[in-house]
Order: C-alpha cells, then sequence, then structure tokens
C-alpha cells in the first residue's frame, strides 16, 4: 500500500489491521478480476493439466502471461505445480480446494454474463450509438 493512501486511512481512524486487511482485498481483486486468471481458473476445473494444455485451451495468452499468472496462483495457493521425475519432464497445474472455491463462484458470474449478454450487447449499442457529443450536451 502507498504511503500516501496508508495516511489518509489512518487520519480517517483506520487501524493498521484494517488497513492490511484492505490492501489484501484489494490485492486479491485485482488478481481474480484480471482476465488471465479467470480464464486458467475456468480451464483448469476440467483438472489438471500441462503448461502446452493451458497454452493452447487458453486463447490469446503468451506463454510470458501464462507463466506470470500461474506464478501468482500459485503464490496465493490456488493452484498447485507438480513436478515428476520423468524422461522427458513433466509439469501439472491443478486447482487446490481454495482454487475450486473461486472456480465455483467465478462460474456463476460466466453464467451470470451468459444468461444477460443480450441485455448488456443491447445496452452497450443503445450507450455506443448515441455518441459522445449527445451524452455531452454538445454538437
Amino acid at each position: 500500500m502507498d504511503s500516501a493512501l496508508r495516511a489518509r486511512l489512518a487520519t480517517a481512524g483506520v487501524t493498521p489491521e484494517c488497513a492490511a486487511t484492505i490492501e489484501l482485498v484489494r490485492d486479491v481483486l485485482a488478481r481474480v478480476g484480471d482476465k488471465w486468471t479467470v480464464l486458467v481458473i475456468t480451464t483448469l476445473a476440467d483438472g489438471p493439466l500441462r503448461f502446452t494444455t493451458l497454452h493452447e485451451r487458453v486463447a490469446g495468452v503468451s506463454q510470458r502471461m501464462l507463466s506470470q499468472t500461474l506464478r501468482s496462483l500459485t503464490r496465493d495457493g490456488l493452484i498447485t505445480r507438480t513436478a515428476y521425475a520423468e524422461v522427458p519432464p513433466r509439469v501439472e497445474y491443478a486447482l487446490t480446494p481454495l482454487g475450486r472455491s473461486l472456480s465455483d463462484t467465478v462460474t456463476h458470474v460466466v453464467r451470470w454474463v451468459q444468461q444477460h449478454q443480450t441485455e448488456i450487447v443491447r445496452h452497450r449499442e443503445e450507450f455506443d450509438g448515441s455518441g459522445p457529443a449527445a451524452q455531452c450536451g454538445s454538437g
């Protein structure tokens, strides 16, 4: 947490413990809200996968971004990385119980989007169709 935010929270009477919780919540929300995290978590919901298979199934992710996402998810305890002593070496990624609980939550969000996609698209089209000039009252 940056010092300016820490100072504002202290001025507002927020305890250091509460400030630490706020910081953790912000950090976890940033991770969970990341599109690559969501896609990796939903892809692993069906079972463990190797890096190459994950890379193939998560459309558009670079190898570097997938590596960073997997490292972050492992650090947060949402997935495990298991290396097998084989030739050639094999590494699999799988959801932990904590990751599975996140997967369940993400699945609800995905279902909500699917159920409301027509409405969302209609609202976007209406909004975009009005144009910036009409929204600002100039023109």
